[in-house]
């Protein structure tokens, strides 16, 4: 079943074309590297489909939902609820305690108290089988590049995410702990039935995943199985 559907994609900034014409679908439970230069226009397609951005013109549709049809409520919601990012960069809030950045997405999602403890206590349990559980308390300040990166991908997760978007998620590892986060990120997206797009300049992090796209000059250049 299709996931997400793309057509005629185009988003510009300016007199800069960032993406053109793109034509793409993505199935659910299926993963995908998307490979290109810096600046190919890999991240910005990600972001368009995670709702962070709005594009200039063409269609994506989420489970047969066009997001350019979102009140900006209605997007804010759809981040929150359908969709996982992991970044390069944490973007752990420094104020906060590591179980609190984790728990932040499912604050801002109003659950109910049953639902919200039960959050709490799947993502306790995670961070314990990732290694994570001591730094729960701690402020992201206090932990290593890979303790922050798995936190990072605890929050991701933590509300069970239909569609889980990666920014170069291994950018500042080395290829061990790469293949680590990578094998991680699948069985989490298998765990929760999601469709994962990984975008990387890594081949060897590329070929971990079933499906590869390549973009050149913010068109779509190639598919590989």
């Amino acid at each position: 079943m299709k996931s997400v559907e793309i057509q005629e994609l185009q988003k510009s900034f300016g007199k800069v074309k960032a993406l053109d014409n793109i034509n793409l679908n993505l199935m659910s439970g299926t993963h995908y590297a998307i490979r290109g230069a810096s600046g190919s226009g890999k991240s910005t397609l990600l972001y368009l489909m995670g709702g962070m951005d709005r594009a200039t013109s063409g269609v994506i549709r989420v489970n047969g939902r066009s997001l350019a049809e979102l009140t900006d409520e209605q997007l804010a919601l759809y981040r929150n609820s359908f969709v996982g990012f992991v970044f390069q960069f944490h973007f752990l809030l420094p104020s906060m305690s590591c179980h609190d950045n984790i728990l932040l997405p499912a604050r801002l999602g109003k659950l109910s108290a049953q639902d919200f403890e039960k959050i709490r206590n799947e993502t306790s349990v995670l961070a314990n089988r990732l290694g994570v559980a001591h730094c729960l308390e701690k402020f992201p300040f206090e932990l290593s590049g890979g303790e922050q990166q798995r936190i990072n991908i605890i929050r991701a997760v933590s509300m069970k995410p239909k569609l889980l978007l990666c920014d170069e998620p291994t950018g500042n590892l080395d290829s061990v702990n790469s293949n680590k986060v990578v094998a991680l990120l699948r069985e989490l997206a298998h765990a929760c039935q999601a469709t994962l797009v990984v975008v990387t300049h890594d081949e060897k992090v590329a070929m971990q995943l079933d499906h590869q796209l390549y973009i050149q000059d913010g068109c779509l250049v190639d598919y590989k199985k």
